[in-house]
């Protein structure tokens, strides 16, 4: 499995379509890749397992969100502020 997912990570260009977000809107789409993201990391590292199949959503997230949400999202997290549960 971790070869499949390296891959896909090598062959990666943009995100794929989602069947969860079919609507041109792609923002909640971005949002829950962030989301997924974190979530994964934190998981995998409480674990002590390699958190490098978590890479994944970090691409997803970076090519469908604009850099100014992703900066702000980063500075609530780092001051404990951020709207979502991670």
């Amino acid at each position: 499995m971790a070869e499949d997912i390296q891959t896909k990570l090598k062959n990666y260009k943009t995100a794929p379509f989602d069947a969860r977000f079919p609507n041109q809107n792609q923002t909640r789409n971005c949002f829950q890749n962030y989301l997924d993201f974190h979530r994964c990391n934190k998981a995998l590292t409480a674990k002590g397992a390699d958190t490098s199949v978590c890479e994944w959503y970090f691409r997803v997230y970076k090519s469908l969100c604009p850099t100014s949400w992703i900066n702000k999202w980063n500075e609530q997290l780092e001051a404990g502020t951020f709207p979502g549960k991670i």
